[in-house]
């Protein structure tokens, strides 16, 4: 029997402080961070995807991106895959992650540069 465990993920969106969290066994794994856009459609827009160390290769910032999709696909608003990891996952799952309009992209890095804090 392996050591380790196969606790399952529970992903928790903490929409208030930005955090869209991977917690296991009551302590979050990884995280991304994002705001959402101020203006019409108020699309989720990723700017980092962070797994804490000794839980990399796991599939955690996956799961994460994977779950915040799906978040977004819920309240009927785009991503927008501003951090790279994101992005990359983004591009190799097209069927699960659509494409943000140009203007929302845009839009999200306008105001992802006006307010450092996002970040």
């Amino acid at each position: 029997m392996s050591e380790s465990t196969n606790t399952p993920i529970e992903y928790r969106d903490e929409r208030k402080a930005g955090r869209l969290l991977a917690v296991e066994d009551g302590t979050a794994v990884g995280y991304i961070a994002y705001f959402v856009l101020a203006g019409p459609p108020h699309a989720l827009v990723a700017v980092h995807t962070i797994v804490e160390p000794g839980h990399e290769g796991r599939g955690i910032a996956g799961g994460l991106v994977r779950t915040f999709y799906g978040l977004a696909e819920a309240e009927g608003v785009p991503v927008v895959p501003l951090c790279p990891y994101a992005a990359s996952w983004a591009a190799k799952h097209p069927d699960e992650a659509p494409v943000a309009p140009a203007e929302v992209v845009a839009a999200a890095k306008a105001q992802l540069a006006a307010d450092s804090d996002l970040w």
